[in-house]
């Protein structure tokens, strides 16, 4: 016996397009402002000297990392305990999503280990503006 082939059926759904890449101009201009606020304000505020006597988990740098249409803000944590798996630790705590027209979604990691995208639409100025005055975004 013969089998007939199955017929797919075809539906339509909406897939909104997500942009394709950053503009270079625009990926330069963030980099470099967002990596000033982190080495003129960040650091200075949350990175201390190491402790006398070391048994848990502290925070020796801060940095931005660009992956895709992201741009995030990670804290680097030394561990120092004997059973420690590495002994550094990096964990991102901030994210800047590019959108169009120049414009970003800023987002802050839960307690969850899911992002939590809080502001869209936001020009550079008023997202590093919010990342400076909002307890949510810093380490």
């Amino acid at each position: 016996m013969e089998k007939k082939p199955t017929k797919r059926h075809k539906a339509w759904t909406w897939a909104p397009t997500k942009p394709s890449g950053v503009p270079r101009l625009v990926k330069n201009d963030l980099i470099a402002r967002a990596q000033a606020y982190v080495d003129l304000e960040l650091k200075p505020k949350h990175v201390k000297p190491p402790p006398g006597d070391p048994n848990f988990n502290y925070l020796v740098d801060i940095l931005t990392k660009w992956h895709g249409r992201f741009l995030y803000f990670v804290s680097k944590y030394a561990c120092p305990g004997p059973n420690a798996l590495s002994p550094f630790l990096e964990l991102a705590f901030t994210r800047l999503e590019c959108q169009r027209n120049g414009r970003f979604s800023l987002a802050c990691m839960r307690h969850t280990e899911q992002w939590w995208r809080v502001y869209t639409g936001l020009t550079v100025d008023e997202a590093l503006q919010t990342i400076r005055e909002e307890t949510l975004f810093q380490p």
